[in-house]
């Protein structure tokens, strides 16, 4: 399928998604939220793809939302038109691992989109941002929510309050990245561990998926009961038995996600 506003590669098992509004630092426009929002429920239905990676351009993942769209838009317009909240409900269905790789700006909704992926990789030039309170409104796609559970409360109020960029070093050592490459090799990294994801049972790493995005959302103690089920659930599964027999094998497991 043709898309205006990103571009899909779909190789060796990885959905490549690239941003591709350059003339406006990728922001993210109705559009563009659609078009990623559809070529990931595509992904999820595609037996072919078995992780996916987000990303933008060395500039930019992305520099925020469409301000030129959002403008002249009204409390009636987007409360009654519910602004932003199809999409990102559509990419949060999504159960396949979606990794966002990340260079230069990540903005407003650029940040917020990198932090509905399951984790980031960025590059040593990313800056990660909530500077919405500059605009007189707040963030309206997780930046305040999935911001603060990510690097705690008082980082997320001092970004949103002050709207001052976080770095690349800073954005690691507060849990927001899971790691950061010279830029050079920032692609290489990500696609590396898209291809590591790919090796695995498809079941196995929706299940892990499933399972710590629980913990955000539940109490420890109802978090571990999740856990204990699922991991006893896998049992029942044929790659378990290839799993563990490999391992007592001393050779590479070959799942075939049932």
């Amino acid at each position: 399928m043709a898309y205006e506003t990103i571009i899909v590669e779909i190789e060796d098992h990885i959905a490549l998604m690239k941003l591709n509004r350059p003339e406006a630092m990728n922001a993210l426009s109705e559009t563009l939220l659609s078009e990623l929002a559809q070529a990931l429920t595509e992904a999820q239905k595609n037996d072919k793809v078995r992780c996916i990676v987000i990303t933008g351009s060395d500039k930019a993942f992305a520099a925020g939302a469409d301000i030129k769209m959002m403008s002249e838009k009204s409390f009636a317009d987007v409360f009654a038109g519910d602004l932003f909240t199809p999409e990102t409900e559509q990419i949060m269905r999504v159960r396949k691992p979606i990794i966002a790789a990340v260079s230069g700006y990540a903005l407003g909704g650029g940040c917020e989109l990198a932090m509905m992926c399951d984790f980031i990789i960025c590059s040593d030039t990313a800056k990660f941002g909530q500077p919405e309170i500059n605009l007189g409104v707040v963030a309206g796609i997780g930046g305040t929510q999935r911001l603060t559970r990510l690097v705690g409360k008082s980082k997320a109020m001092d970004m949103n309050l002050t709207g001052r960029f976080m770095e690349a070093e800073e954005a690691e050592r507060s849990g927001l990245v899971s790691r950061v490459v010279p830029a050079k090799k920032l692609m290489e990294e990500a696609m590396s561990a898209a291809e590591k994801i790919a090796e695995k049972s498809m079941i196995t790493t929706m299940v892990v998926k499933e399972a710590v995005n629980r913990s955000y959302e539940t109490t420890l103690r109802e978090g571990l009961l999740f856990e204990r089920r699922v991991f006893h659930s896998l049992f029942a599964t044929d790659d378990q038995k290839e799993g563990m027999n490999a391992f007592l094998e001393k050779r590479s497991a070959q799942f075939r996600d049932r």
